[in-house]
């Protein structure tokens, strides 16, 4: 019955097609998924209502991203890269994890966006990962035996010369103040907790942490000012998508105690499975903090039922900081459409990295 249904309003609704010429590029809009495609290549592709109903009939039967790979991969073949608009093609759709660490490093700035040099400018970034890591080494800082994501926390403070006494080494992992409003200690775990998530998705060391350092120096730089005022954010659209279940968090004393630091100081990372996490990251590197409010909001709407059956604000907390990670992939992508929903969609590869801030 749904194959018949899908086939049914693919048959009632004709795909509209308008071009908005942006640059080198132009996009096709309209009721029907939105597929970028090169002008110098396949502007008459763009005109064909054979590839928009095909573009339409992938989307509507779960296939998503057929052609948004393919936009991708045209972009990937620019030298240099247009930052800018592989900036605004990660908000706008899902990074294919074939090239998702591609992606990353390049907005992150690990890599050039010349990529003659990117060979060379990998080797000097490897030998300064060997550079720091045998520093460490010979200061008796780091031994065999040191798990990677410790290393990468005492490499990233000796290259922001953070580096804590060795006597104090032997004290937990509480050493230095943090940021903004953070409190002894936070930054350092914060730190290893999206370390953790990252070595799971990267396999190579160097890569890892190179991906680590520059991700949390990025966030920390770029929307520092603004994690303060997110909890405020989930409360405004929480009321919008259900006032009910705010106000049973109000009576109860849970607002003010959610995991705050969980969803928004670490990005998600030991909340989500890194299978829904990366979904996450993509547009938090591309650069919108705000995503991260609307996976909250969608985590509190999609276990409202259990929440509104708790009176405690400690069970709460204790449920949302230790939530099932069965569901998480759908919770993400409907979080992405409530971003979508809330704030927009980039309605071109043209928009400037400068020109987006925490608003969207």
């Amino acid at each position: 019955s749904r194959e018949v249904s899908v086939a049914s309003s693919l048959s009632a609704t004709k795909p509209s097609k308008r071009i908005e010429i942006c640059g080198d590029l132009q996009v096709a809009t309209g009721d029907t998924p939105t597929t970028v495609v090169p002008t110098e290549q396949t502007v008459n592709m763009a005109e064909d209502p054979q590839r928009n109903f095909r573009s339409a009939y992938y989307e509507k039967v779960g296939f998503r991203g057929v052609e948004e790979k393919k936009s991708l991969e045209i972009l990937l073949k620019d030298n240099p890269l247009d930052v800018e608009k592989l900036s605004t093609f990660s908000q706008r759709f899902p990074l294919p994890s074939m090239y998702r660490i591609h992606v990353w490093k390049v907005l992150l700035g690990i890599l050039p966006p010349h990529s003659d040099s990117h060979p060379l400018v990998a080797q000097y970034r490897r030998e300064q990962y060997m550079d720091v890591s045998a520093a460490l080494s010979a200061m008796r800082f780091v031994h065999a035996a040191t798990p990677y994501t410790e290393l990468y926390l005492r490499m990233h403070q000796l290259e922001n010369q953070q580096l804590p006494r060795r006597s104090e080494l032997t004290q937990p992992m509480h050493m230095f103040a943090g940021y903004v409003f953070f409190s002894e200690g936070e930054e350092d775990e914060d730190f290893l907790a999206i370390a953790r998530a990252m070595e799971e998705i990267v396999d190579d060391t160097v890569d890892c942490y190179w991906l680590i350092r520059c991700f949390v120096n990025q966030f920390n730089h770029k929307f520092g000012d603004s994690i303060p005022h997110l909890p405020k954010s989930l409360e405004h659209f929480l009321s919008q998508e259900d006032s009910r279940l705010l106000a049973h968090l109000k009576a109860t004393g849970s607002l003010a105690m959610l995991p705050y630091s969980l969803w928004f100081r670490r990005c998600f990372a030991g909340c989500l499975p890194e299978s829904s996490l990366q979904r996450v990251w993509d547009k938090v590197i591309s650069g919108s903090c705000k995503i991260l409010v609307f996976v909250a909001v969608e985590i509190l709407l999609s276990y409202k039922i259990m929440l509104m059956g708790m009176s405690r604000p400690e069970a709460i907390v204790n449920f949302l900081s230790n939530m099932p990670q069965e569901n998480t992939d759908a919770i993400v992508t409907k979080a992405i459409d409530l971003w979508h929903k809330y704030c927009g969609t980039p309605q071109s590869l043209c928009v400037a990295p400068s020109d987006r801030n925490c608003s969207t």
